[in-house]
C-alpha cells in the first residue's frame, strides 16, 4: 500500500468506463482539481459559444473579428448579466444565444448538484496511531493499536473489524492473497468520542500466533482496520479505515497513556501523545 493506504496495483485490460465515470471523478478528486475542472468548463463553454458568435455576428456594439468581445458577450449571457451593452439583433444570433442560455442551465444545475454532493457528504474524521504494539494484556500477547475521533462528536453504534491480509501458497502450489479476521476484545462501543484502544489477543485461536515482525515481512502481511458508524451530527453511516505492516508494528512496547486528570479532577486526553510508543 502507499501511504495515503491505496493498495499499489497496476490494471492491465478491462478497459475504463470512461464518460460513466465522470460522476465518480468529480466526487473523489481534491477539492482544488474539482474546482480547476468546473471552472475549465466553464471557460470551455464560453470560449466556443464566443467562436459562434465570432462567425456568425449579429451583435450590437460588438466589432468584427472582436473575438474577445465575443467572449465576454457568451459570459453575460450563460451567466443571465446582460449589462446591456452588447446584445443579439439577427435571428442567427438569437438562436445562438437561446441555446446557451438552455446550456448555461444545465452547467449551473451540474454545477450546484456536485458542490453540494461534495459538501454535504459526511465524512469521518478517524485518525489512528501510527504504530501497532505487541504486549502482554491479561498475561497473553496482545496487538493494540488506537482510534480516535477527532470532530469530538458522537458516532453512534461504532464497530470495529481488523483483518490480516497475507500472501500464502495453497496446496496446489498456487500463490493467493489471503484474509483472515482477527477477533478484537471489543469490536463495538455504542457511543465513539474521544479515544478507543483496539486489542486483539494473540492466543491459540489468533492467526497471529507464532508470528514475528520478520516472517509477516516475509508473507507481505498488513492489517487493515475499518471502523464504521453512524454520525450523530448527519443520522448517515460513516467508516474510516487505516493500515499496518509489519515495519509499523512495534514489539515489545507499549502504547504511551494518554489520559490523566487536572487540578479540578476533569478528565483529559492527551493527542499530543497519541502516537507515541514507550
Amino acid at each position: 500500500m502507499t501511504g495515503d493506504g491505496r493498495t499499489e496495483v497496476r490494471y492491465v485490460g478491462g478497459g475504463r468506463e470512461g464518460w460513466s465515470d465522470t460522476y465518480h471523478y468529480l466526487l473523489t478528486m481534491p477539492l482544488a482539481a474539482f474546482f480547476a475542472t468546473m471552472g475549465a468548463v466553464y471557460l470551455a463553454i464560453n470560449a466556443v459559444f464566443g467562436l459562434i458568435y465570432f462567425f456568425v455576428g449579429g451583435i450590437d456594439n460588438l466589432p468584427r473579428g472582436d473575438f474577445l468581445g465575443a467572449f465576454f458577450f457568451s459570459v453575460e449571457t450563460i451567466s443571465t448579466v446582460g449589462y446591456g451593452v452588447m446584445s443579439p439583433r439577427s435571428v442567427p444570433a438569437h438562436l445562438v444565444m437561446t441555446l446557451e442560455s438552455f446550456v448555461g442551465i444545465f452547467n449551473l444545475a451540474v454545477s450546484t448538484g456536485l458542490l453540494f454532493a461534495r459538501i454535504s457528504r459526511p465524512t469521518a474524521r478517524v485518525m489512528f496511531s501510527e504504530k501497532a504494539v505487541v504486549t502482554a494484556h491479561d498475561g497473553i500477547p496482545t496487538l493494540m493499536f488506537r482510534a480516535a475521533n477527532r470532530r469530538r462528536n458522537r458516532i453512534l453504534e461504532a464497530e470495529v473489524s481488523v483483518t490480516l491480509l497475507h500472501d500464502r501458497v495453497t496446496k496446489e502450489g498456487n500463490m493467493i492473497r489471503a484474509f483472515e479476521t482477527l477477533s478484537t476484545i471489543r469490536s463495538r462501543s455504542p457511543v465513539f468520542i474521544l479515544s478507543w484502544q483496539i486489542m486483539h489477543p494473540i492466543d491459540e485461536l489468533s492467526p497471529l500466533l507464532g508470528d514475528t515482525a520478520e516472517s509477516l515481512a516475509a508473507r507481505n502481511a498488513e492489517i487493515l482496520v475499518v471502523v464504521k458508524g453512524l454520525d450523530e451530527t448527519f443520522a448517515q453511516t460513516i467508516h474510516a479505515r487505516g493500515y499496518y505492516t509489519p515495519e509499523q508494528i512495534v514489539w515489545g512496547a507499549r502504547l504511551a497513556d494518554i489520559f490523566s486528570r487536572d487540578e479540578d479532577g476533569m478528565r483529559l486526553i492527551d493527542l499530543t501523545h497519541f502516537h507515541d510508543v514507550a
